[in-house]
């Protein structure tokens, strides 16, 4: 296959995972752990592109300070594939900069996260080879949208328009909307005209540093001056505004399409979400590692190490790793960050 027909894909795996506290820290951030006990979200998020993208043409953009245990996850990549960014600048900066340090061979490349959960991999790629076809035929910009299935109040969703070309399953997206109220989000995935935004993309190489130079041009041109000056690049790369891609290109491009998937998709986003995904016992309660539970149902009991024991209680949210004990409700899990910001402010480095 030629450089212009085969489809590359960079996967991005700078994040930090903070909301995944205490278990996830700078050092070891949810892509690198096995939440559900098999393989890494990272090492998941590789297989699940085999066989239409081969580990030879997969790339990684992530930290310094991680790029040893990514490469250490990820033997099957290339060394050379793994990049580490000079520092965090948001989505745009990142994909850009890797599009540089890939080669722009105006080919098609799928960018997607390094920390998402799919039951159906098939179903995924299927999702993935129909919007690289729609790329090539088109020329458009594509971002995978999953179909609902539910009222979903965190995530935002793409409002869907009118078929592209031939292939049903395309559609124009009309507009991206923000994380809705309960309300909105019922009235969105009663229409059947909305997806969420699962933040992955298709797109020819070429097109996308040239939609970077247009509408943010001290990102393009930025990233221009470091492919040019390459020994100046942690200056330069400090310079880059800070933006992501879905504000930097997707929600200001006019011929964005999407395709829905149907691949049992999650980002995962909480400790909340994980309970979609972890064992249930018989009272509901979602577990991993030596857990007791008595007269307590709906909660989240995760021991990384040690016990946990909980009695009478439910619908908590309860963690033990070497160091830490995590407990917080279970709807209210998103807390976690917060939890993060406070150690932060208190300099408490040992548990970050």
């Amino acid at each position: 296959m030629s450089k212009k027909n085969r489809l590359r894909a960079l996967i991005l795996a700078g994040g930090s995972g903070t909301r995944f506290w205490p278990l996830s820290r700078r050092r070891r951030p949810k892509q690198l752990i096995p939440l559900d006990g098999g393989r890494s979200l990272i090492q998941d998020t590789l297989d699940r592109l085999a066989p239409l993208v081969a580990p030879s043409e997969v790339w990684v953009c992530t930290t310094r300070a991680l790029l040893r245990d990514v490469r250490s996850q990820l033997p099957e990549v290339p060394r050379e594939q793994i990049l580490a960014e000079p520092m965090g600048r948001n989505t745009a900066a990142a994909i850009g900069w890797s599009l540089h340090r890939m080669g722009a061979v105006d080919g098609g490349v799928a960018v997607l996260p390094a920390d998402h959960r799919m039951t159906d991999p098939g179903a995924f790629r299927d999702g993935l080879e129909v919007a690289h076809q729609a790329v090539r035929t088109h020329d458009c910009v594509m971002t995978l949208g999953v179909r609902p299935t539910r009222a979903e109040t965190g995530y935002g969703y793409l409002e869907v328009g009118e078929t592209l070309g031939s292939n049903a399953n395309v559609r124009r997206v009309s507009r991206f909307r923000e994380k809705p109220d309960i309300a909105t989000a019922k009235r969105y995935y009663e229409s059947g005209d909305f997806l969420w935004n699962a933040g992955i993309f298709v797109f020819r190489d070429k097109r996308l540093l040239e939609l970077l130079r247009e509408f943010e041009p001290e990102i393009g041109g930025g990233l221009d001056a470091i492919a040019g000056r390459p020994e100046e690049i942690d200056g330069l790369y400090a310079e880059l505004p800070a933006v992501s891609i879905d504000y930097a290109v997707m929600e200001r491009c006019s011929d964005l399409a999407t395709v829905a998937l149907d691949c049992g998709w999650s980002d995962l986003g909480s400790w909340e979400a994980l309970a979609e995904v972890l064992p249930v016992d018989d009272d509901g309660n979602a577990t991993r590692g030596d857990v007791v539970s008595i007269e307590g149902d709906g909660n989240v009991l995760f021991a990384d190490q040690g016990t946990i024991a909980v009695a009478g209680v439910s619908d908590l949210v309860v963690v033990r790793t070497r160091d830490a004990v995590l407990v917080v409700p279970k709807q209210q899990s998103q807390k976690v960050k917060q939890i993060v910001e406070l150690l932060e402010k208190k300099s408490r480095r040992d548990l970050l």
